[in-house]
């Protein structure tokens, strides 16, 4: 890295970026993540939202890097989205990343923190995660109406009132 760079990891417990930093983070993944692209930016706001601890990573003012996580708090927490900047990749940057999201208290005290990754098992297996056969299982949601329940959720709430 050259020496006019100044990196800085920012921790945010309720990260709501101005319009110019979600911009960035819209670019940083359309340039750097597959698995991102062409997500639509109302639903990054609701991931942003819905996610505990963020982290991401400065170079002055320009985002380089960012992590998401959503936790229970005790029991189980998800690690999402982690990318940095390929310009900026080689240096320690991914792991220490990881490393701050992994220290935050929303994530540190959990039982299992989990990942999903398609090409980057070697990188994650340094930092001290494992791979995992027995809990593959995945429901690739989709929308339903309520008339498709067994039970609807109003005559189940009447069930409990009696115990």
């Amino acid at each position: 890295m050259t020496e006019d760079r100044q990196i800085q990891f920012r921790v945010h417990a309720d990260w709501q970026p101005d319009a110019a930093t979600f911009n960035q983070l819209l670019e940083l993944f359309e340039q750097t993540a597959f698995w991102a692209k062409n997500r639509r930016s109302e639903d990054w706001r609701i991931a942003i939202a819905n996610s505990k601890p963020i982290v991401t990573v400065w170079d002055h003012d320009r985002l380089i890097g960012f992590a998401r996580a959503t936790s229970d708090g005790i029991f189980r927490a998800t690690i999402w989205d982690v990318v940095i900047h390929s310009d900026y990749q080689g240096a320690g940057l991914g792991r220490k990343l990881v490393e701050t999201v992994l220290m935050h208290p929303h994530v540190n005290s959990v039982e299992r923190v989990y990942l999903m990754t398609t090409h980057q098992q070697k990188f994650y297996e340094r930092i001290g995660f494992q791979p995992n056969s027995t809990t593959t299982m995945v429901l690739h949601n989709q929308p339903i109406s309520q008339a498709h329940l067994p039970m609807a959720i109003e005559s189940h709430r009447s069930t409990l009132k009696g115990c």
